[in-house]
């Protein structure tokens, strides 16, 4: 279609449209001034469609502008051009027969009111937020002789099926986990809460690349100091972009040294929920399919939602044996050496003379011979993770094997150590949270360095420092051992055993949550 042109003369388009260019303030009721500045602006990109048309019968001209890929190209056909094309005819076709000019105001408000069947339109009066609002995938609609333009729909997203997530994997429970498209994801939590009280409120992250996020709280529960504190920390975000939620949790954490998580990330809307029930505060951001829970403590980064699915006395048992790996996965290496190079006094015997015996021919002390499989274990884990599944689920199985067989055949490391290494790695494996694992295997290193110098005083040394550590420790004001330290023994009821449902009445104390009470 020829692009049409105004009736004014050249003179005044020119300086219409330096004006706009020079000012990013107000739109132009000139049409091709408008068009020539977006134009100008984001034109020579080749997903930017622009599409001119007359409204009905009149001569008054329109355009709308779109990106490819992000507009609903249904919308726009069927109730954008369509209606706008036919569907105002009948007035301009009445105010012409009866010799009057055409009322701009009067199509204005039919083309909002009447003829436009879209859910959402926005009119705004800015070359700055049409410019923005089109590249975020809104429909720009400009009429020739009005100064607003309408901003139409919404941007088409594609998203993923939702499915169980691979990381949180549970045999009884939800089978939901969130997605990349935040809307999705707010939508899951209302549909897993159904409460009025459930409160959501939006901010705009990134300086450069913007995406949206989300602070949900239900708001008769949350403390209201714990969500102004969460609200401020994430007002003070300054960053180019925000890739993923993993930003966010690193910029808002407390102490930025500690190598322990400080905020819980989850791919589980239950658990979010859970956590809401309680509470805390959520943060969900558009692109991310994790979702943060704060304040966290570090009991809960060893529980599991499943854990109260299933009946008390079986979820105590498998959160005490959780515990126990945990310990194991930070100790199992350090305890051996320092028995081995140290204290040979408190093996038994036979054991002592097995040991000795496999270790002959090993060259190595403990320690070279403990970092040897502790770093080969590491580097298969990685390999593991980085390629196809199933060529990493193979490589870890038959990689561990061939190593570890070949490295005892070899003499450089001996059979118990094999076995001490090999459980040290099933242990981690047990632990609900993926960044807790890299914690306790980062520390498992400074463990054993420990042992090799002062043997079990070293490990005992490091573990009281570790503990003086996790003491001082704070999730937003909220104690990281909490309910251990500071010693609520109210709250034991969901600490190292899983009491009851029906016992677990209140809610835990270090929250101060509006509501103590959540089970009459």
């Amino acid at each position: 279609m020829k692009r049409w042109r105004s009736d004014k003369s050249s003179e005044n388009r020119t300086s219409l449209n330096n004006e706009a260019q020079n000012n990013d303030e107000n739109l132009s009721n000139d049409l091709q001034v408008n068009l020539d500045w977006i134009f100008n602006e984001i034109g020579q990109n080749s997903d930017v469609k622009f599409r001119e048309f007359l409204l009905g019968e009149t001569d008054i001209q329109g355009a709308i502008i779109f990106i490819d890929g992000l507009a609903n190209a249904d919308l726009i056909q069927r109730h954008i051009l369509g209606e706008l094309m036919t569907g105002i005819t009948t007035i301009a076709t009445n105010q012409i027969s009866n010799g009057q000019s055409v009322n701009l105001e009067e199509i204005k408000r039919c083309i909002k009111d009447q003829s436009l069947t879209v859910c959402t339109i926005e009119e705004i009066s800015t070359y700055k937020k049409l410019k923005t609002d089109v590249l975020f995938g809104s429909i720009a609609l400009l009429i020739d002789g009005i100064s607003e333009c309408f901003l139409l729909g919404e941007a088409l997203t594609k998203t993923r099926d939702i499915k169980e997530p691979d990381s949180e994997a549970l045999v009884r429970g939800p089978r939901l986990g969130f997605v990349e498209y935040l809307a999705d994801n707010t939508a899951m939590l209302r549909r897993a809460g159904k409460n009025p009280d459930l409160t959501m409120i939006g901010y705009e992250v990134g300086e450069v690349s913007k995406k949206q996020l989300v602070i949900a709280y239900i708001s008769t529960i949350a403390d209201s100091q714990l969500v102004e504190e969460v609200k401020k920390r994430i007002k003070r975000i300054k960053i180019d972009s925000l890739p993923d939620s993993g930003y966010i949790e690193q910029l808002i954490e407390d102490d930025y040294l500690s190598p322990f998580p400080q905020i819980q990330s989850t791919e589980r809307p239950d658990r979010v929920m859970s956590a809401l029930m309680e509470g805390r505060v959520a943060i969900l951001l558009d692109g991310s399919p994790f979702a943060l829970i704060a304040p966290v403590t570090f009991q809960m980064l060893l529980q599991s939602p499943e854990d109260y699915y299933e009946r008390w006395i079986a979820a105590t048992l498998v959160r005490l044996l959780r515990y126990l790996a945990c310990f194991i996965s930070l100790f199992g290496p350090s305890l051996y050496i320092a028995f081995i190079s140290f204290h040979q006094g408190l093996i038994p015997t036979k054991l002592v003379f097995h040991i000795a015996a496999t270790r002959g021919g090993v060259p190595f002390p403990p320690l070279i011979e403990a970092l040897i499989m502790e770093i080969s274990i590491e580097v298969l884990r990685e390999a593991g993770l980085r390629l196809p599944k199933p060529i990493g689920q193979s490589l870890g199985i038959v990689g561990g094997l061939i190593i570890g067989q070949a490295a005892v055949e070899a003499g450089i490391v001996s059979t118990i150590m094999v076995i001490v290494v090999a459980v040290t790695a099933i242990s981690s494996f047990t632990l609900p949270q993926y960044n807790v694992g890299i914690a306790l295997r980062m520390l498992r290193f400074i463990s054993m360095l420990f042992a090799s110098v002062f043997g079990l005083y070293g490990v005992i040394l490091f573990f009281l420092l570790l503990c003086s550590h996790l003491v001082k420790l704070k999730s937003f004001g909220v104690p990281y051992l909490s309910p251990a330290a500071p010693t609520r023994f109210s709250d034991w009821k969901d600490f190292l055993v899983r009491a009851p449902i029906f016992m677990m009445k209140r809610r835990p104390k270090s929250l101060q949550a509006k509501k103590t009470r959540r089970m009459n």
